[in-house]
């Protein structure tokens, strides 16, 4: 009712009618006059209907009552001309295809372009012109105004890639800021965006970045599966915590897949950052450290570390490449491995790395989240500077639950730091798992106090658990840093360190034929 296929105006597509001049009533449309103005068209264009006269206009037939018609005015509706859109581009063109995948436009299209495109296509062929519709809001500035020059409160996007005149005020934040604001953002209502709004957004890049630089600097002497030499260890050889950390991995490339099908790119970066920071950077990095630094050069715990780390590298590329294409080209690029394709983007989507099941996820919640009540007490020795970072510090903990007493106990790891390890894979191990030189699981929560200041000691916490945190005992191992009793007390080659360590700097003197010179730093006052 409030749509109709003509206006009048002095510009736009004209309607090819014709109207007696006397009347004005006797219409004049039929198939004569649209092929021979469509061929006028076709050779002069749209214009000539307001340039020819009607003795032109009008096809051979007609030419002499030229003097009887007169052209008419009236130009199509802007929206009948954008709404047929799928005829003249979608229908017209053999890369194309009709109905159209997606139809991509702002919210005030719901009564424009969508409505007058659905229109057409139904009268015309009986079906929608599009599989999908998407509507977005609209850009305002950082307090939620409309953009306006008059306001200068408009975001030049080049700006944003390039920076401003000054770029110490403006920096260049390149095309993938940009995109990681736009990908981030919720687009089906109105969004704000301003520097500090692109501050932010450049510190989740660069959170990202720094995730893939920290995997690539860790395999430079990995060789995966497939490649002649590999080192790689098999799934099925794979300690608990890899398990895990691949089936993590999966869950994570399977909802950014999801997302991004659905067009919910704000869910896709949010999952992408969430499994940067959670689950890599705060607990299985910062765990990997004493793996990948600590353990002998072909240890098997740190293969298989390195086997993870490879499959989380190039999943995460590959599912940051759609929204951040430069970062994850140039992940691609320094892979320090041969690959299959020269480009990120030759490589498809990683359906590889969605194959792993969900391992053991009861266990590692539990840890994590043990971990995470340790840590607050850690905060308050630390504070009170008992302990300065968590390797000077010994946990005590109480399990009142049967089921979680039953898996910390799977955990419990030697007594001293021994290679090989006796109790435990030396990765499934409280001790390195919670990064603290002891774990003591006792009987009681008076146990606890025994030896715990109050202060320490909490007993309530998300994993359920009583927990006290006190100074670690033992001597401290100067190349791991983990607190063990038994330092220097075995006439190893070099009594400063632990058993463990000694172990893996005898294999590196082996592989290498050389010799390593320790130096011991001195112990520092808890700052």
């Amino acid at each position: 009712g409030d749509w109709c296929i003509s206006r009048q105006r002095s510009w736009g597509v004209p309607i090819p009618v014709f109207y007696d001049r006397e009347t004005g009533n006797e219409v004049l449309l039929d198939e004569d006059t649209l092929e021979h103005i469509q061929s006028i068209v076709a050779e002069h264009g749209t214009n000539a209907w307001w340039t020819m006269d009607e003795s032109e206009l009008l096809p051979e037939k007609y030419r002499g009552e030229a003097e009887k018609w007169k052209k008419g005015t009236d130009t199509m509706d802007v929206w009948f001309d954008s709404g047929s859109s799928w005829a003249g581009v979608a229908q017209a063109r053999d890369e194309l295809a009709y109905p159209a995948d997606l139809y991509l436009e702002g919210s005030d299209q719901h009564r424009g372009w969508f409505q007058s495109s659905l229109l057409t296509s139904v009268a015309a062929n009986n079906q929608a012109p599009y599989k999908t519709v998407l509507t977005h809001g609209f850009v305002l500035d950082e307090k939620g105004f409309k953009m306006s020059k008059s306001l200068g409160n408009v975001v030049n996007p080049l700006e944003v890639i390039d920076g401003g005149n000054n770029q110490k005020v403006d920096p260049a934040y390149g095309a993938d800021v940009l995109r990681l604001w736009v990908a981030s953002v919720d687009y089906t209502g109105d969004v704000c965006i301003g520097k500090n709004i692109i501050k932010q957004t450049f510190e989740s890049y660069r959170k990202l970045r720094n995730t893939a630089r920290y995997l690539i600097g860790n395999l430079a002497d990995f060789k995966p599966d497939g490649l002649e030499g590999s080192n790689a260890i098999a799934y099925e050889d794979l300690p608990s915590m890899d398990k895990w950390m691949l089936g993590r991995l999966s869950a994570v490339l399977k909802e950014v897949d999801s997302a991004i099908d659905e067009y919910q790119f704000s869910r896709a970066t949010q999952e992408l950052l969430r499994f940067a920071t959670s689950d890599l950077s705060n607990f299985y990095l910062d765990v990997a450290k004493d793996r990948l630094y600590i353990s002998g050069i072909d240890d098997k715990r740190r293969r298989s570390c390195q086997t993870v780390i490879h499959a989380v590298l190039e999943g995460l590329a590959k599912a940051m490449a759609p929204i951040l294409p430069h970062m994850a080209e140039d992940i691609w690029q320094n892979l320090p491995y041969d690959v299959p394709t020269e480009s990120v983007f030759e490589g498809g989507w990683p359906r590889e790395s969605m194959k792993y099941p969900d391992y053991d996820g009861k266990q590692w919640t539990l840890v994590r989240n043990l971990r995470d009540d340790i840590n607050k007490m850690l905060e308050l020795a630390r504070n009170d500077k008992l302990v300065g970072a968590s390797l000077d510090a010994a946990a005590y903990v109480y399990v009142p639950d049967e089921e979680s007493r039953a898996i910390l106990n799977k955990l419990d790891g030697d007594e001293d730091l021994i290679s090989p390890p006796i109790k435990t894979n030396g990765v499934d191990e409280l001790r390195t798992a919670l990064m603290l030189s002891q774990v003591k699981l006792v009987d009681s929560p008076e146990a606890i106090a025994e030896v715990c200041d109050e202060k320490y000691i909490a007993e309530t916490s998300v994993s359920g658990c009583v927990v006290g945190v006190k100074k670690a005992e033992g001597t401290k191992c100067g190349r791991c840093w983990f607190y063990d009793k038994s330092v220097g007390k075995h006439g190893l080659m070099y009594d400063g360190i632990c058993q463990r360590c000694n172990d893996a700097i005898a294999e590196w003197e082996v592989g290498t034929d050389q010799k390593f010179e320790l130096v011991v730093p001195e112990e520092q006052p808890v700052a």
